[in-house]
């Protein structure tokens, strides 16, 4: 069994170069995965490793940054590896939006059922700040995706927004809403309110019954996407486009294993499919013999 922390926190961190070796020897010593970024402005990760080690780099990962806890930090258990390996980014913030928090509005955080009180009221413009093909695999009754790749561009979005709404908004883990929210609120903004811990503390505390959410929930890992009780969803990844594919989608006639998808098929090259389909046969190949091939993505 492998145990999942996805975290961060807001802290102002120096000596960013000799912090990365630092991180970079504990993630090689004890045999950790997943990916840590660290800025001056703080740090946001998610890491997984075996219970052995688990308890132990987290606390190694706070003494090297010069914190007591995290301003966030969700756990959880799968029976898989759910990373490939582990890394250490240095980036000039956490979360690209052109601005720097300094300073943390935690009342504004609310717990499920405070959030779905909020979210129900007609009134409350509810947000998904996700990417757009995150928002396809799942998200909450009558959101709004502004269908922005680039985070750095959201506060061109935000600009439009009236600032005597309630607006509510929501994300993976939480950092995303927590940048947009704190811009926000230097705009005058008074009513901004943000899922506590993000989708993935929603469907970890929720009962199915009780819930708003529709699909499932993408994360950016090797489990795709998740369930209720974070249980691994039905999703997985083509090997075309590197976007997630539902059951429906490769029931398409667009769909071939290990070359297109639905969103891919038109736009890529025949030179492309014939070498994606080449790279399938391999895997194939090395299924047959039980060995599993360089680019196999199965778990």
């Amino acid at each position: 069994m492998y145990y999942i922390s996805g975290f961060y926190k807001f802290k102002k961190i120096h000596s960013l170069k000799k912090n990365k070796k630092l991180l970079n020897d504990i993630f090689n010593k004890y045999n950790i995965r997943g990916t840590i970024i660290i800025s001056s402005e703080g740090v946001n990760g998610t890491i997984s490793s075996t219970k052995k080690n688990f308890d132990l780099v987290l606390n190694k990962i706070k003494k090297v940054l010069n914190f007591i806890s995290f301003d966030s930090q969700n756990l959880s258990k799968n029976k898989f590896q759910i990373f490939n390996k582990g890394k250490v980014k240095i980036k000039k913030e956490v979360v690209p939006m052109g601005i720097k928090i300094l300073k943390r509005k935690t009342k504004n955080h609310l717990e499920p059922i405070k959030w779905n009180k909020l979210i129900s009221n007609k009134k409350t413009i509810l947000i998904d700040v996700r990417k757009p093909f995150e928002h396809k695999v799942g998200t909450f009754k009558s959101s709004i995706n502004p269908e922005i790749d680039k985070f750095r561009e959201f506060p061109n979005y935000l600009k439009k927004l009236d600032r005597k709404q309630t607006i509510a908004m929501f994300c993976t883990g939480g950092i995303r809403c927590e940048k947009a929210s704190v811009y926000l609120a230097n705009k005058g903004f008074n009513n901004v309110f943000q899922l506590k811990g993000g989708i993935i503390n929603y469907l970890k505390k929720i009962k199915k019954n009780k819930s708003l959410w529709k699909g499932e929930c993408y994360v950016f890992d090797n489990r795709i996407s998740l369930k209720y009780g974070l249980a691994v969803g039905t999703y997985s990844i083509c090997s075309g486009c590197r976007r997630p594919i539902s059951i429906k989608d490769k029931k398409s006639l667009k769909y071939e294993e290990g070359v297109s998808c639905p969103n891919c098929h038109d736009t890529l090259t025949i030179s492309q499919k014939e070498r994606f389909r080449m790279r399938q046969k391999q895997i194939n190949v090395a299924k047959k013999l039980g060995r599993k091939h360089i680019f196999q993505k199965e778990f």
